[in-house]
């Protein structure tokens, strides 16, 4: 199936059902904020309120503690990661976010929108953040580059844009159980060691699961921008991704 047979089904089964299902893993490895967001956060006024279409587990709601970010996720199961991290967030689609339109100071949609399957709704995505902020509001947005030759995917201009990226979902090892401590009560030590698992069992191979990505060439997200209607302040290239400053 390609995306342009059935869009809708085929981000529910290669988007929204494999973050779901890899939430756990996949969030292990988000946490570290990249610059220009972190920047643009940081450079909010005080009293500032945000939103985060896409936000994940959540690892940009909390850093600025100045402004006030609300986030929102297709997965529940990220989700419910931000929640349990004491973040403010609801399960929501992209194109579809339950808030009020044009009362935001500001948005972000970090790695997001190049999950959408054709341009229209990739175009449409770029309005539905427009639509939220305020007139002097600003939005940065971040996709994925098709310019990556340095990396290690080797992707590069001219290459194909729409593209499967797998996840290998990793088996978590099973810890070894602690020797009990001289002078321990042997049935304490007991009850708390598990069972021995059964000689030669096979392990289960890891599974790998693969997810959509458009591949943004140089020059696309300014004009995805500007065809939704919106203005370009600032754009650039960081960590293989473009990205765009934009306002109403």
């Amino acid at each position: 199936m390609s995306p342009a047979s059935n869009e809708l089904t085929y981000e529910q089964e290669h988007v929204h059902e494999v973050y779901n299902v890899i939430a756990s893993h996949f969030s292990e490895t988000r946490y570290k904020p990249w610059p220009v967001v972190d920047r643009f956060l940081r450079e909010r006024p005080d009293g500032a309120i945000g939103i985060d279409v896409g936000c994940g587990n959540g690892k940009y709601l909390g850093v600025n503690p100045n402004i006030y970010v609300i986030g929102s996720d297709r997965s529940d199961n990220l989700i419910n990661i931000a929640h349990e991290r004491g973040h403010e967030a609801l399960v929501a689609d992209g194109l579809a976010i339950p808030h009020p339109q044009g009362r935001f100071d500001f948005a972000i949609s970090i790695a997001v929108i190049h999950h959408f399957s054709t341009d229209v709704r990739r175009q449409e995505a770029i309005k539905t953040v427009l639509a939220a902020l305020k007139p002097d509001g600003q939005a940065l947005i971040f996709v994925w580059a098709l310019e990556q030759k340095n990396s290690r995917r080797g992707w590069d201009e001219g290459g194909e844009q729409d593209v499967m990226v797998p996840w290998v979902l990793q088996e978590k090892k099973e810890k070894k159980p602690k020797q009990p401590k001289s002078g321990r009560n042997n049935d304490e030590a007991a009850e708390e060691a598990p069972e021995n698992p059964v000689e030669g069992k096979e392990k289960e191979p890891e599974k790998v699961y693969q997810r959509y990505y458009h591949l943004f060439k140089k020059g696309e997200l300014e004009e995805r921008v500007l065809e939704a209607g919106g203005k370009v302040m600032e754009s650039g290239y960081e960590r293989d991704n473009w990205y765009a400053i934009i306002s109403r």
